[in-house]
């Protein structure tokens, strides 16, 4: 039982190396297209019509990605005194609780998410002409990481790994 717990916290921390890899290479598209622009349209004098646009749609997929990214590490604004003075038996069930009320508000983003996503598809982005649905997918694919980093959450408290531990090992 512990081996395939063990199992399930090790894809969980692969998939977010993936995760960090993709918000390193959002980030890059990001500060590469807004410089890009900046040059364009003050030394060339004739700005790019797609820059700004995709840059806000890397923005957008780039703030979704790591609210669940940053759950997992710990790194969110908490207030947690109350867990601090709790013992560690109600500080554990807090935690649980906490985790299990970010995994529902994570499931009312997928299916809600997907909801919107679907309203919108048929629009179009002005300047790229790209589907509305693609910068409206950040919603639930927020939701879908926050879902899975929630789920090694829980899966820490079962085996017992610490916060900082965890922020240590990576």
């Amino acid at each position: 039982m512990k081996t395939s717990l063990l199992l399930a916290h090790r894809a969980i921390d692969h998939f977010n190396r993936l995760i960090g890899w993709t918000l390193a290479a959002l980030l890059l598209v990001m500060t590469v297209l807004i410089f890009w622009q900046v040059f364009a349209r003050f030394v060339v004098g004739s700005p790019l019509f797609f820059s700004d646009e995709i840059a806000r749609f890397s923005m957008l997929w780039l703030t979704f990605l790591v609210a669940g990214y940053a759950y997992r590490k710990g790194a969110l604004i908490s207030v947690d005194i109350v867990l601090e003075y709790a013992g560690r038996r109600l500080g554990c069930l807090l935690r649980i609780a906490i985790i299990l009320c970010s995994a529902l508000f994570a499931f009312i983003m997928v299916k809600y998410g997907y909801d919107l996503m679907d309203r919108v598809s048929s629009q179009t982005a002005p300047s790229t002409r790209i589907s509305m649905m693609w910068p409206y997918m950040a919603i639930p694919a927020g939701g879908v990481v926050i879902l899975i980093n929630s789920l090694g959450l829980l899966l820490d408290e079962a085996l017992g790994i610490s916060q900082a531990s965890q922020q240590e090992a990576n």
